[in-house]
């Protein structure tokens, strides 16, 4: 059996592992072991690959994998919950700039043909919009930046000019690559590819980023993939299409999620629309731990809705001992998880599984909607937009035909909420103002521990 044989029996090998751990990433109850048959099986890539390439001083190649290594556990172990969403961001840019950085080394040193050339290029547009991109889009959620939608006159003829110039430029070089015309056309792609990055990204607003979060994703897939064809890698071809191929159908369900186009996301600026919407009428109805204890230790069934405040204010542990309290007072527990709920796709869920909340009491939410008018007591932690009543019956609203979970259905509904500020899409929740809600204002963690108190007695 010849080397090459070998090598792509255990391509073959790994790509199984991609594959077989990325359908286990469809389940929360095996995500986490997917994702280390996904991780064993690019170890394992990595260290073939070496091999093949006849690498005689591996000096730089370890120095790389422990000083990556080192970051890369660090981060992981150091970041907060709430920053999840800009470490993945992080990580999808500076996947694409990796590709970017593959592309160029493969275009110096060696002779380059036209269809090498395109090849190199391509890989260096998507990798420069994702990296780019990925850092705005980190900066909007961290809020080092506006995270609201940046628009101006004549936004998208600019785009338009710039991809036509990056189009331009590529075919100058492509067609002449070891000419100084071809050297200059390939530096001009490269500058208009990381300046439109910054251009895709700034007019979204930040309600749309768990879409943009994903989109970037299969963008840094696609730019892998573009990378596997320049260094004719089957195996990274494989990974890279898997992760675009993936990232776009997470995408299209985000879309779905919101029922928007990808196309109404990417160009409207939804984050700076003015809302014009119908004046809201009622009054607040403002209670504390101790009334909301009153209400739930009457309830035979409570639905949770978790939200970005939840993460914000690392209340999940408290939630998972309240719904343990509930639970032992004879009453159904539930979670709603909305799919944009929070700031990145399976926000919600992950912050659940963290705090050992047993993954069959996550229902989605086309499965708790019409269980909703039969439960006792909804409890909303930190969400917003994704139970705004106005996405149903308020043409006016730009939120109107979103699917949301239907929590004004319950009976009761007690909301979680630091104060009477709106969420990512600025607008105000007749929710709020319903009769049968209850506003439990203050920070999540505490308000819940006080119910959980109450109910120790």
């Amino acid at each position: 059996m010849s080397g090459q044989l070998v090598i792509n029996l255990i391509y073959i090998l790994s790509a199984g592992l991609f594959i077989y751990g990325l359908k286990m990433l469809t389940s929360p109850a095996t995500a986490r072991q997917g994702n280390r048959l996904s991780a064993i099986g690019m170890l394992i890539a990595i260290v073939v690959t070496l091999f093949d390439q006849n690498i005689v001083d591996f000096t730089w190649i370890i120095v790389g994998l422990v000083v990556g290594s080192a970051i890369g556990s660090i981060a992981a172990r150091r970041v907060e919950m709430t920053s999840m969403p800009e470490l993945v961001a992080l990580f999808n840019g500076f996947g694409g700039l990796a590709s970017v950085t593959v592309a160029c080394a493969a275009l110096f040193g060696s002779e380059v043909s036209t269809g090498l050339a395109a090849t190199i290029i391509l890989s260096i547009l998507i990798g420069s919009v994702t990296f780019t991109g990925s850092l705005v889009a980190y900066g909007k959620l961290s809020e080092t930046i506006p995270s609201k939608a940046v628009l101006f006159a004549g936004q998208r003829v600019v785009n338009g000019a710039i991809l036509l110039s990056i189009i331009v430029a590529a075919v100058i070089f492509s067609l002449n690559p070891d000419t100084t015309s071809g050297s200059n056309a390939f530096w001009v792609v490269i500058g208009l590819s990381f300046l439109l990055g910054i251009m895709v990204v700034i007019p979204i607003g930040g309600a749309d980023m768990p879409v943009v979060i994903s989109l970037l994703n299969s963008y840094s897939g696609l730019a892998a993939c573009a990378a596997g064809f320049v260094l004719n890698n089957n195996l990274l071809i494989v990974a890279g299409s898997l992760v675009g191929a993936s990232g776009m159908i997470l995408t299209n369900i985000m879309c779905k999620a919101m029922n928007r186009s990808l196309g109404n996301v990417l160009f409207s600026g939804f984050g700076a629309v003015t809302q014009q919407a119908d004046a809201i009428e009622g009054e607040v109805k403002p209670v504390v731990a101790a009334d909301a204890y009153l209400i739930l230790e009457a309830a035979s069934s409570v639905a949770i809705v978790p939200g970005y405040g939840m993460a914000v204010a690392q209340a999940q542990h408290a939630v998972q001992e309240l719904a343990e309290q509930l639970e032992e007072n004879g009453c159904e527990v539930r979670f709603a998880v909305h799919p944009v709920a929070g700031r990145m796709p399976g926000h919600m869920n992950v912050l659940l599984a963290e705090a050992n909340v047993p993954y069959d009491q996550l229902v989605e939410m086309d499965d708790i909607n019409p269980q909703m008018g039969g439960i006792d007591v909804a409890i909303v932690i930190g969400a917003n937009d994704v139970v705004n009543p106005a996405a149903l019956d308020q043409e006016s609203s730009p939120i109107y035909g979103m699917p949301i979970i239907h929590v004004h259905e319950a009976g009761t509904v007690i909301v979680l909420k630091r104060s009477m500020a709106t969420g990512f899409a600025g607008l105000d929740n007749a929710l709020f103002y319903g009769d049968n809600t209850r506003m439990l204002f203050g920070d999540a963690k505490e308000s819940v521990m006080g119910m959980v108190a109450e109910f120790k007695g």
